[in-house]
């Protein structure tokens, strides 16, 4: 081998030695960047000390013996732990956990920091959909409620004060999701169209005739309780009521 060819193969190998450095970086500043991000992590039946060990932010104290309403301390990201049925939201500054002493019965949340443009709250939607779509979710109940899309005839219905849109995604029999999505009126910009997105989670609670429940009579729009969207935060967390079983 001459001298030049031994150059080259030695210019080649420190190449991809600095390439493999660089990508090792970059990787490592992702999963770094990814490990800070603020997340609430929970499994719908899992234990409060689940959430603590998952969770990347401070979370209000236990309520032993109790059903009990808890908080993240900050604006978080929502990750349902599951193994087939897992999905992440955007930050969420209203966001609720219910508890039966230390299980976790059911979320209540809305997947923004400030109400939405309708071209950002519709991407909000169908980003969520699609997470749900792809790990196996599917549409319940779609002939009367069926799922969001960007079209004329729903972004009408969107802008319409008195009508606004919701959707129920069931996960088999473990899980079902109802996402509200609607106007809503933001005193910081008055003159803007905004909209607020709510989700509740859970195990399933609604029953619909092509699951052949024989309960599917039930009003669906009498299926979730009226509670407030944004209830004013309290040291601790105070007991709340159980949600609909």
């Amino acid at each position: 081998m001459s001298l030049p060819q031994g150059i080259g193969r030695w210019r080649l190998g420190a190449g991809l030695l600095l390439l493999t450095a660089l990508i090792w970086a970059a990787t490592n500043q992702l999963v770094e960047s990814l490990s800070q991000e603020p997340v609430i992590a929970l499994e719908v039946g899992g234990t409060y000390e689940t959430l603590r060990k998952h969770s990347s932010v401070p979370f209000s104290p236990r309520v032993p013996g109790h059903v009990w309403m808890g908080l993240p301390k900050t604006d978080a990201r929502l990750r349902l732990i599951d193994p087939e049925y897992e999905f992440v939201t955007p930050r969420a500054r209203f966001f609720t956990v219910v508890f039966d002493d230390n299980v976790v019965s059911s979320i209540r949340m809305s997947p923004q920091v400030e109400p939405l443009l309708l071209d950002d709250a519709l991407k909000v939607a169908l980003d969520l959909q699609e997470q749900w779509r792809e790990g196996g979710w599917r549409v319940a109940g779609r002939k009367r409620y069926p799922p969001f899309a960007d079209t004329p005839e729903w972004r009408a219905q969107l802008r319409d004060v008195n009508k606004g849109g919701k959707v129920y995604w069931k996960a088999g029999k473990k899980y079902q999701v109802t996402m509200h999505l609607h106007r809503f009126k933001y005193d910081k910009k008055p003159d803007e169209e905004r909209y607020l997105i709510t989700l509740s989670i859970g195990k399933p609670w609604t029953p619909f005739a092509e699951d052949g429940d024989e309960e599917a009579l039930i009003e669906l729009d009498q299926s979730i309780p009226d509670t407030p969207l944004f209830p004013t935060k309290t040291k601790g967390a105070p007991p709340c009521q159980p949600p609909p079983s």
